[in-house]
């Protein structure tokens, strides 16, 4: 059939042109697309053919179901009657793999198609196989050269520090002045968003990685990956699990241990480890997605009959007006469905947040005790960086003997234990050495450190009025040890408060006695 069909096709014969670059970005930063069909174009008008149709793919010749090539192939099936001419502009735009040029040649033929390239004439007698053959080996050769030498030279980069894949969410690439080439840098706002939601998760503001989910979608700026209005579950696990994000780089498939990068981090590395210990750490429940604005004390508030969550509605009334109520909902409780109006229990309850707010005088009392535990933190620091110190210098001969051992070692499972043991201790030496960078001078002032605390502190009521509902959340988790209880006909029962409101509330209701006439030392005989 491929005999019969050169032997027809001369002037006047259809033919249609294919073109293939291996990667999207050449379509935008270059013009070898067009190059290609330009020159195959000038091809087909020498031969006396016309151009039909062009087809085109912008990835990797290693495969041969490529979008462009199967189309053409189906364009070549239907006008099997009429055979075409396909126009490649070389041989390596066909394929880049030996596999993968056999198949599309024969699927070429199996259409009815006639393969005619400006660069090479494709023949049917033995010799001329053996020749297409060896330019697709050569091809196939190059391809794999080429992927050896970019792994090498990207393998060689990570191990100077520097990250040679895409840019994550939250840095792009700039070139540096000072000859590192193109390092990461701060993209704002997602980098922004993005600290915030990793120390958010570290601290326990976010308490499972839904609500790092939620934060994240909430941001009109962050990137969404999911018609536009979600970001994966699988995208915040890498986002919490990317060491990069802590200034460091690693690559355990190509052999790179973890390392200092070059870039700087949206967060440090006790940050990095506290997220880790989380994610291996007990499960938690899955946030719930019935806990909205309107209802911000769903499921934190418990029935005081039978000690269960309410929860809450929106009810209808006979005019069609629409009335919020909390309930409990459980069977065989003394208030099971009975409603109690959203008002009146929030009114009660901000009423308890109300009375949590320490006196004037209570409270600077509180805000020097801050000061002298800051000012007593900044005089251990000296000795604690000398500590620290020694640690360090421990842990490395702990790596120098481990080291001396792998090299002794004739058994892979051993050196594989060793070499897992170097990681472990690598690790804790980074974050020793952290510790100790950070432990001369504070960076901020006391208030700058303990402004968001000490406004907690003075009034927890004023941030659950004026906050949305993440931080409303934030206020229940760091004011209450425990969900708090409400009767119906009493309202809300005495709650237990977290440690700082509970310190406060003994100070402003201790009981002050003159001492006794004969001391506090038992009378003798």
């Amino acid at each position: 059939m491929r005999e019969f069909n050169r032997q027809q096709h001369g002037p006047g014969t259809m033919a249609i042109v294919y073109c293939r670059v291996s990667d999207p970005k050449q379509t935008t930063r270059g013009d070898g697309l067009n190059s290609q069909e330009t020159r195959c174009r000038e091809f087909a008008k020498y031969k006396g053919y016309e151009v039909v149709a062009v087809f085109k793919d912008d990835m990797s010749g290693k495969f041969h179901a490529r979008p462009g090539m199967q189309s053409a192939l189906a364009f070549l099936r239907k006008n099997r009657k009429h055979p075409h001419v396909l126009i490649i502009d070389d041989i390596t735009r066909l394929a880049r793999g030996l596999e993968a040029h056999i198949k599309l040649r024969s699927d070429i033929s199996g259409a009815g198609g006639i393969l005619e390239s400006p660069s090479i004439e494709f023949g049917e007698d033995s010799d001329s196989i053996l020749v297409e053959n060896l330019l697709a080996s050569v091809s196939q050769h190059q391809r794999q050269k080429n992927g050896e030498q970019t792994k090498n030279r990207m393998r060689a980069r990570l191990q100077n520090g520097y990250w040679p894949f895409q840019a994550p969410i939250g840095y792009r690439y700039e070139r540096s002045s000072a000859g590192h080439g193109k390092v990461l840098v701060h993209d704002e706002p997602n980098a922004s968003i993005l600290r915030e939601a990793l120390e958010g998760y570290a601290c326990g503001r976010f308490q499972t990685q839904v609500e790092v989910k939620r934060f994240l979608e909430a941001q009109p700026a962050f990137p969404k990956d999911l018609n536009g209005r979600e970001v994966r579950n699988q995208r915040v696990y890498e986002m919490l699990t990317r060491c990069l994000y802590a200034g460091y780089v690693e690559h355990a498939e190509w052999g790179v241990s973890l390392r200092q990068g070059h870039h700087e981090g949206l967060i440090d590395y006790a940050t990095f480890q506290a997220i880790q210990n989380r994610l291996t750490s007990t499960a938690k429940a899955p946030a719930r997605k019935d806990i909205s604005a309107d209802f911000p004390l769903r499921g934190f508030i418990q029935c005081d009959d039978c000690g269960e969550a309410l929860t809450a509605c929106w009810s209808t009334s006979k005019t069609g007006a629409k009335h919020p109520y909390y309930l409990c909902k459980t069977k065989g409780c003394e208030s099971y469905r009975k409603s109690i109006r959203r008002d009146q229990l929030e009114d009660d309850f901000e009423g308890l947040l109300r009375s949590l707010e320490p006196s004037k005088g209570l409270y600077q009392l509180a805000k020097a005790m801050f000061r002298d535990i800051w000012d007593a933190r900044i005089a251990q620091a000296a000795d604690a960086s000398k500590t620290l110190k020694k640690d360090i210098h421990k842990i490395e001969t702990q790596i120098e003997a481990l080291l001396d051992r792998i090299v002794e070692s004739t058994t892979s499972s051993v050196v594989a234990a060793y070499e897992k043991r170097i990681g472990k201790l690598e690790k804790e030496k980074i974050l020793l050495q952290e510790t100790m960078a950070k432990s001369g001078q504070p960076v901020r002032t006391l208030e700058e450190s303990f402004e968001l605390a000490l406004r907690f502190l003075s009034s927890p009521w004023n941030i659950w009025k004026n906050s949305s509902l993440p931080w409303q959340k934030t206020v229940l988790r760091l004011a209450f040890a425990e969900p708090v209880r409400y009767c119906r006909n009493q309202g809300v029962r005495t709650p237990k408060t977290s440690f700082p409101f509970k310190v406060l509330g003994d100070f402003s209701t201790a009981k002050c006695e003159m001492a006794r006439w004969g001391g506090f030392e038992p009378p003798t005989l």
